[in-house]
């Protein structure tokens, strides 16, 4: 499962069983509580019987950590505490320019800007979510 981390909207995507294949898979809007959101997350982890989380990382263009990406790692951490015991790792994947290629893909395909908004996020979470399965030194 990919995790695309916004500051309102956190988009997910899942992986074919093969773990081939990254598909968009849903958008949760943040609700202002972020143990209520790590919780749907971990049902939806528990529910598509995921077996490794992967949570986008927003380095900088010069690959330093800026704040989006220390909040990104901090959320991992959280949700690693709360997967562990589900035997589900947490990893962080580098997802630069993850979110201009998905409104590039979404453009291509034809997609109207306000179509694009509503999916954007899980999109971005399915592009990142493919260059991680695209890993060489991936665990299998």
């Amino acid at each position: 499962m990919g995790i695309d981390l916004g500051s309102r909207r956190i988009g997910i995507a899942i992986s074919d069983s093969a773990g081939a294949v990254a598909l968009p898979r849903s958008t949760i809007v943040r609700s202002g509580d972020p143990d209520r959101d790590r919780r749907s997350l971990v049902e939806l982890a528990l529910e598509e019987e995921v077996v490794v989380v992967v949570v986008g990382l927003p380095l900088s263009l010069d690959g330093s950590w800026g704040s989006a990406a220390t909040a990104a790692g901090l959320e991992a951490d959280a949700l690693r505490l709360l997967l562990e015991g589900q035997g589900i790792p947490v990893e962080l994947f580098d997802e630069r320019l993850t979110t201009v290629t998905a409104h590039q893909a979404l453009a291509a395909g034809g997609n109207k800007e306000r179509k694009r908004r509503t999916v954007i996020d899980q999109t971005a979470a399915a592009v990142m979510l493919s260059a991680w399965l695209e890993r060489a030194d991936r665990p299998a």
